[in-house]
């Protein structure tokens, strides 16, 4: 069926408006950790804003068209560049053209952020439990850099779960170069416990992060009880699968999803989900 005249004035229209709410900035530096997994800094524009852990729309401009997907931020808020972690997918209409960025290269910014991945959506409590698999690392490297977040609890847990080792993107940075950092380098050390997990070959954490908190695994592994809803606070960022499981586990526990007008036990990410 053709489109109608309405339908074609309409898209205009729509195509207008977004590009109106993008702002064009200028790829700084690209990294493949895969043939599967990049991740690329831009820079940013003054005005843009966001709380850590937030996402914003990405996009490049296709046949005098925006093509914009969401991507959350894994740079903090107080940094003066953006950083983005994505997958490659070869027929994506997007990610087949984002991952041949060179530097130098043009993207696009939507400069307005949203999400749910942000403390006041949360329940007081003592330790925040961030659990990730594959690119839902990304708003939970914000995070961890973010000063203000370990005057809030206690400790921070970040689990990372990947299928392969070398899918565990940023893992040295975390592990190596945080921990020296002159300004969160003791916050770092002091209160955020890194737990990396992969499911497809041999390394010291295996298994799916779900199974990992049923059999205890995780728990022993880092010295911490098992999750309590008035002590733990939690995170969730991921697979359909992973969070589907999760949510279905924390609800057996008695935890409660927050959200922006009630806050509650644990938060999720949907804007990633279909």
């Amino acid at each position: 069926m053709k489109a109608t005249l309405i339908d074609r004035l309409f898209a205009a229209t729509y195509d207008r408006f977004i590009m109106s709410n993008l702002t064009p900035q200028t790829v700084l530096s690209i990294r493949h950790w895969t043939d599967t997994l990049f991740s690329f800094t831009c820079t940013r524009d003054p005005s843009f804003r966001f709380d850590n852990g937030q996402f914003t729309l990405v996009g490049l401009e296709v046949n005098n068209k925006p093509l914009v997907r969401a991507y959350s931020m894994a740079s903090a808020n107080y940094e003066e560049n953006l950083e983005f972690l994505s997958i490659k997918v070869q027929d994506g209409p997007l990610t087949s053209r984002l991952q041949h960025l060179k530097i130098g290269d043009s993207v696009y910014i939507s400069k307005k952020s949203t999400g749910t991945l942000v403390t006041h959506h949360l329940l007081p409590g003592s330790t925040l439990w961030l659990l990730s698999t594959g690119t839902g690392l990304a708003p939970f490297m914000s995070i961890i850099k973010d000063p203000e977040i370990y005057s809030h609890y206690e400790r921070i847990v970040l689990t990372h779960t990947c299928r392969f080792i070398d899918e565990l993107a940023y893992k040295e940075y975390i592990t190596q170069s945080l921990p020296q950092n002159e300004h969160i380098g003791e916050l770092i050390r002091d209160q955020l416990i890194y737990y990396p997990t992969v499911t497809r070959e041999p390394f010291r954490n295996r298994g799916r992060i779900t199974d990992l908190i049923q059999d205890g695994k995780l728990f022993e592994d880092t010295d911490l009880p098992p999750f309590s809803v008035e002590r733990d606070r939690l995170m969730l960022c991921g697979s359909p699968h992973m969070l589907k499981d999760t949510r279905a586990l924390l609800k057996a526990m008695g935890f409660n999803e927050g959200t922006h007008s009630q806050p509650g036990h644990y938060v999720v990410e949907r804007a990633f989900v279909d």
